[in-house]
């Protein structure tokens, strides 16, 4: 293959590579601006997060585009004319793997977005308004034990199951006290307190979570110890829009009941 040959590449492969780049690097940058639009307030959530799968496969598409381009390129020695395409493999995958774990996640957390300590008599917020429409859409699964329960009865069985784990905790300090504590934790964290009452034992806040910012509202029912001294801390953490959080809300109550019983233990 001569100098001539090499030199210019045919039309069509020079689209195929600005087609491969405007679509792999545009699909991201389309889904962090939705994203972005989201968490303002200027479009729904559920048009922000739905646009994600076909800009994904989008994004896929372009990156299969991209690595036919880089071998034809390769064949004709344009060795420069490789970095546009290899940038747009490299946004592409990203962006299809983040997109693909989280999604992914479904696979192994169930449909709920409501946690809690206290299954049967859950923490109960009074300052921050529980959803309107909580539990009222508990997919079923394709298990007999599931079927014939209603929504309450199938996010029980569902709790248990999945995080059987999250249980009150007991500590050495007071009411009070333990409530002061939760309230620096949750500022810390960067929580929006709502309620912080050493007189009843109640902590309520909102957590504000990634570009879309979804709102999930916690609530923190702290009582004395009836068995002995110091407090027990029942934890709720529910998310305000959608039907799976995708174990967002199981996590953010477990590393808060252990931060604070390591800082009250």
């Amino acid at each position: 293959m001569n100098e001539a040959t090499r030199a210019a590449a045919p039309a069509w492969q020079r689209w195929l590579v600005y087609a491969a780049a405007i679509v792999g690097i545009g699909a991201p940058l389309v889904a962090l601006a939705m994203g972005l639009m989201t968490g303002a307030g200027w479009i729904d959530w559920r048009i922000g997060l739905g646009a994600l799968k076909p800009l994904s496969q989008a994004a896929m598409v372009a990156m299969v585009v991209a690595l036919v381009a880089m071998l034809l390129l390769a064949l004709r020695r344009r060795w420069r004319a490789l970095i546009l395409p290899l940038v747009t493999v490299v946004v592409a995958a990203i962006f299809v793997g983040i997109v693909a774990y989280n999604f992914g996640k479904t696979e192994f957390v169930p449909f709920i977005h409501d946690v809690t300590t206290d299954i049967v008599n859950p923490p109960q917020f009074e300052t921050l308004s529980l959803r309107e429409d909580n539990l009222e859409t508990v997919p079923v699964p394709k298990d007999p034990d599931l079927e014939p329960l209603d929504n309450v009865g199938r996010w029980r069985l569902l709790h248990l199951r999945y995080y059987g784990d999250i249980r009150p905790i007991a500590v050495p300090a007071n009411v009070p006290a333990t409530v002061e504590a939760a309230r620096e934790l949750v500022e810390e964290r960067g929580w929006e307190l709502a309620a912080a009452e050493p007189a009843t034992g109640r902590v309520e806040a909102t957590a504000t979570v990634s570009i879309y910012r979804f709102k999930d509202d916690i609530v923190l029912r702290i009582t004395p110890n009836p068995n002995g001294p110091g407090s027990i801390v029942h934890m709720r953490s529910v998310s305000r829009v959608g039907v799976s959080d995708l174990g967002v809300n199981a996590a953010r109550v477990r590393d808060f009941l252990a931060d604070l019983e390591q800082r009250l233990g």
